[in-house]
């Protein structure tokens, strides 16, 4: 009987957290739109990295000689593919798209996060979960060519970096959930962050008008406010939960925090004025499908 009272409550208990994440990072997509009233894309995206950083500073300073640094290759590359690559790409397609069809782009993740397993992270698949990923790919497609003809908002090239984020949000998960599934969450983001941050936190000072726009834009502090909640609930808190969802489950499961993203992105553009049409819901049906059947062993 504790055993499966155990086995509920740990169900229970993820099941829980990737709706929390849901929350999280649909609306990240909206905090990201805010933000870009004063500041670059480039800006935007080194704000984030930076506070992530700084945030994490501390710990890493702290954890400094219990850090595995012979696994540095692997931490830097769910820096990467996980923050630094994915915050330039989503604040430069937002400059162009808007922030329900992110959101529902970014869905593609679960499938990408399928296929890498399977293609460089040695995990079985079968004909259902092939299926599911060219379904979820066609509905990708249907959204990124109707962004760009019948009158929808956006513009196709722009719409292809939200898909290329994606596909560095599956490689982060499966980085993870084959080698640092060991390591504490905290210390996965803590060495991880810090290591695409301080480059970011450079570069925002040295090759960006940041200093400029926050003397000169007067609406620069409500835009700072948004990426500064972007960064400490978005990044720094929303990222330990999912590397640690990861751990517990696998990196598939975890990615499927996605599935749900554009539910929570496309009221946040609907509430800020947003239009939203009948190909939005066509293209996330084909994904979510998709997304179903890739589930299925």
């Amino acid at each position: 009987m504790s055993t499966i009272k155990k086995a509920i409550s740990s169900d229970t208990r993820n099941w829980l957290i990737l709706v929390l994440l849901s929350l999280v990072w649909g609306s990240s997509f909206i905090l990201i739109k805010k933000s870009l009233i004063a500041f670059s894309a480039m800006e935007v995206a080194c704000l984030r990295m930076a506070i992530a950083a700084i945030a994490f500073m501390p710990l890493v300073l702290a954890r400094w000689s219990k850090i595995d640094w012979s696994r540095l290759g692997y931490l830097l590359g769910v820096g990467l593919t996980g923050t630094a690559i994915p915050a330039i790409l989503f604040s430069t397609a937002q400059t162009q798209i808007s922030s329900s069809l992110t959101g529902i782009l970014n869905s593609l993740t679960p499938l990408f996060t399928l296929v890498l397993g399977i293609l460089f992270f040695n995990r079985k698949s079968g004909w259902s979960k092939v299926i599911g990923v060219l379904l979820g790919l066609l509905g990708a497609v249907l959204l990124i060519l109707m962004s760009g003809s019948s009158g929808m908002e956006g513009n196709i090239w722009y719409a292809l970096l939200v898909v290329l984020a994606a596909l560095c949000y599956g490689t982060s998960s499966n980085l993870v959930g084959t080698y640092l599934t060991d390591m504490s969450s905290l210390t996965i983001a803590a060495a991880s962050f810090g290591l695409v941050g301080v480059p970011g936190l450079i570069y925002l000072f040295a090759g960006t008008d940041f200093i400029y726009t926050m003397g000169h834009h007067e609406q620069a502090w409500t835009s700072f406010f948004y990426v500064t909640l972007l960064g400490l609930v978005g990044t720094v808190a929303a990222s330990v939960l999912f590397f640690r969802l990861i751990q517990w489950t696998s990196p598939l499961f975890s990615s499927t925090v996605a599935y749900l993203i554009p539910i929570v992105a496309l009221l946040w553009g609907v509430i800020d004025g947003e239009p939203i049409y009948f190909y939005h819901f066509i293209g996330m049906a084909l994904i979510l499908i998709g997304v179903y059947l890739s589930r299925r062993s």
